[in-house]
């Protein structure tokens, strides 16, 4: 698809007013995180959800809302106060490969996050140098710290090893961004949206390819960086808005 640079971003620009919409969030994960108020509710509820999110839309939000329920939809106060007999009861939670073992130690895992290291969004905060991809990998360090399941480690994404870590990414979308459209919940004020980079899967790769704007064929890191820095090209300082717009084409209307 050959567009100039002014028709890529009207068409951009357009995708983007039409998916960032609370309309189009009912049947996706995003949607589960909606339904709480409180700013450690939602965070905890984004990102158990966020890890949760691959496979068929309806049954994340089914299984994401099993997880919450069993944690009387008060994951905060579950995470602070549970002791070891409550948490071992999400041994029978499963969702795909994501099992018991994996969801005991995730909630383990939070719950030192919040004694210990001021909560989730002290964790993500980048540095200068490594900007984002340095920042997840320091958040993973941190997450892998407590005794853990070898298998679990493939639930939290390493960009430094290569993974477009877009279940990460697209937590971190969720945070921080903050356009006022209903959507994306601007939680985090301490990282700013300029330096997100643009959440990767088969169908935002897809479209991007087809837009001119990723070269790269296997969906990874590398690709993440070259697919979010033509994406700053139209907009820098919230490149990553244009999310919204890959992915309602790959989804809703298979471009």
């Amino acid at each position: 698809m050959e567009l100039s640079h002014q028709e890529l971003l009207d068409f951009l620009e357009a995708k983007y007013e039409q998916y960032n919409r609370p309309e189009f969030i009912e049947t996706d994960p995003i949607s589960v995180p909606h339904r709480f108020t409180r700013k450690e509710d939602i965070e905890i509820a984004a990102f158990l959800t966020a890890t949760i999110s691959w496979g068929n839309r309806p049954s994340i939000v089914k299984d994401a809302d099993k997880l919450l329920g069993m944690m009387e939809f008060s994951p905060y106060e579950f995470i602070l106060y549970s002791g070891r007999t409550e948490i071992e009861r999400f041994e029978s939670f499963y969702h795909r490969t994501f099992n018991g073992m994996d969801c005991i130690f995730f909630l383990e895992s939070l719950k030192n996050i919040y004694q210990h290291h001021e909560g989730l969004e002290s964790l993500f905060l980048p540095d200068d140098i490594s900007g984002i991809k340095g920042a997840l990998s320091r958040f993973r360090s941190t997450f892998l710290e407590i005794d853990h399941p070898l298998r679990s480690e493939k639930h939290i994404a390493d960009p430094c090893k290569g993974a477009s870590a877009k279940r990460l990414l697209m937590f971190l979308r969720w945070m921080v961004r903050n356009d006022q459209g209903g959507v994306d919940f601007g939680l985090w004020k301490k990282i700013t949206p300029s330096i997100l980079m643009c959440p990767l899967d088969i169908h935002s790769g897809n479209v991007a390819r087809k837009l001119g704007l990723l070269k790269r064929k296997q969906n990874d890191w590398k690709a993440v960086e070259e697919l979010t820095e033509n994406l700053r090209q139209f907009d820098p300082e919230d490149p990553v808005k244009y999310d919204f717009a890959l992915f309602g084409l790959g989804v809703f209307e298979q471009f």
